[in-house]
């Protein structure tokens, strides 16, 4: 009866994935994923490439939008991040993590502009400095 105990409790493991609740790769999900990186990242090209759009601003916020996109496709389809992950906790914490890069940029950005901005400005009354050669 002791061996019969032993292998029923060997069967019953079940290898150790019983309790798990982590996302489960699939080979689908990650093409999906890889299709979508590739199609976020040619129309981006194909539109800088092309230059369909003329000004400047515009194409800084729509590359910038396809961007933050494909951030996201990352973190779903690679990184498996959700808000069902450890109770919510890597989701919260990559929040975090850009809400804090979001404002040391806007902080450095800034205060890079003020500086420059507040600097000696140009005296008009000086001329530039002209670039002499070695042969003048």
């Amino acid at each position: 009866m002791a061996s019969h105990d032993m292998t029923h409790d060997t069967h019953h493991d079940d290898h150790g994935h019983h309790g798990d609740v982590g996302p489960h790769s699939s080979f689908s999900g990650y093409m999906v994923g890889f299709v979508l990186s590739i199609i976020l990242t040619a129309i981006p090209f194909g539109l800088v490439m092309a230059k369909v759009i003329a000004d400047r601003n515009t194409a800084v916020l729509v590359l910038g939008a396809f961007a933050v996109v494909q951030i996201l496709v990352h973190m779903v389809f690679f990184l498996h991040m959700n808000g069902k992950v450890e109770g919510g906790w890597t989701l919260l914490s990559t929040i975090f993590t850009v809400v804090f890069v979001a404002i040391a940029i806007t902080g450095t950005l800034w205060v890079m502009f003020q500086m420059n901005a507040h600097m000696m400005p140009e005296h008009p009354k000086l001329a530039p400095a002209e670039v002499t050669g070695p042969g003048s």
